[in-house]
């Protein structure tokens, strides 16, 4: 695909985009860290409400600091937002504080199955609920619905949670922001570490979850062929920039995208790192 075809598709994604019911969104960020390092670069997208939507790039890409700008977890790494603005249901939250956030629907998972290790798998699950204001009643049947999703939790609920496989504790992690009662999760890397059939697992109660609770993601991840089956809709992320975005069905049968992120066709170059390098600034970068 030549620059100008992107650049078109990019801008007719986006114009659908705006007119559907928009969650969150995200306008031109930069972020630097220690006041010097410029890692995110005029990045913007968009979630509608009820959606899933793929933020997709290698190790170092900008995924997480992304997520991060989002949730206001830069503080604690010495980053922070330095342009553009970050909007959910149309008010500006750049300024908000993580908990002040949570109380307005959007959570965080965090990368690397973050668990309260001395904790059991049903205390980690209930610190999720701390801001909760709707009564022990309703934090009960949130609890049970959580495990309803994830019966392998329900079944190692008095277990501790440095115990538990790698997959029990995503669940966890997943669950717990559950618990918090969320309309929008950011979900950071949650296949990172995990078998093929719990990763397949994983991402099947994300999307049971969306379709069912109608709770949002933005999920952040390498693994590009899972997903963009899940999700409906893709950003592509290259050194803190956005270099292409689109529904799933499109990216996975872009010739660039099933070349560089899903392993599919240039038999004929000699280094794939040379290959990637060049064409990707000759295609999509200024």
């Amino acid at each position: 695909m030549c620059k100008r075809n992107a650049a078109g598709l990019a801008h007719a994604n986006q114009h659908t985009m705006t007119q559907a019911n928009i969650l969150l969104d995200v306008n031109g960020i930069e972020v630097i860290y220690n006041h010097v390092i410029l890692v995110l670069k005029g990045v913007s997208l968009q979630v509608r409400e009820g959606g899933i939507v793929a933020l997709l790039g290698g190790n170092g890409a900008g995924k997480t600091t992304t997520l991060r700008a989002v949730s206001n977890l830069l503080a604690g790494e010495r980053g922070a937002v330095t342009k553009g603005t970050i909007t959910l249901r149309g008010e500006r939250i750049e300024a908000l504080s993580p908990a002040a956030l949570v109380k307005r629907g959007l959570v965080q998972v965090m990368e690397g199955r973050h668990c309260f290790a001395h904790l059991t798998i049903e205390e980690n699950l209930m610190t999720g609920a701390y801001t909760r204001t709707d009564g022990k009643a309703a934090v009960a049947e949130t609890l049970e619905k959580v495990y309803a999703y994830f019966p392998r939790l329900k079944t190692r609920r008095s277990s501790q949670a440095a115990y538990t496989s790698g997959g029990e504790q995503q669940m966890c992690a997943i669950g717990r922001a559950l618990m918090a009662n969320p309309s929008v999760v950011l979900l950071d890397e949650p296949s990172m570490g995990l078998a093929p059939q719990i990763v397949e697992e994983v991402f099947a109660i994300v999307k049971d979850l969306n379709a069912k609770e109608r709770v949002t993601f933005l999920l952040a991840e390498q693994n590009t062929n899972m997903a963009l089956r899940f999700a409906d809709y893709g950003y592509i992320l290259e050194s803190g920039r956005i270099v292409m975005d689109g529904p799933a069905d499109s990216l996975r049968e872009n010739e660039d995208v099933k070349e560089f992120y899903l392993g599919v066709g240039g038999a004929d170059r000699k280094s794939f790192r040379d290959v990637k390098s060049y064409k990707r600034r000759k295609r999509w970068l200024a």
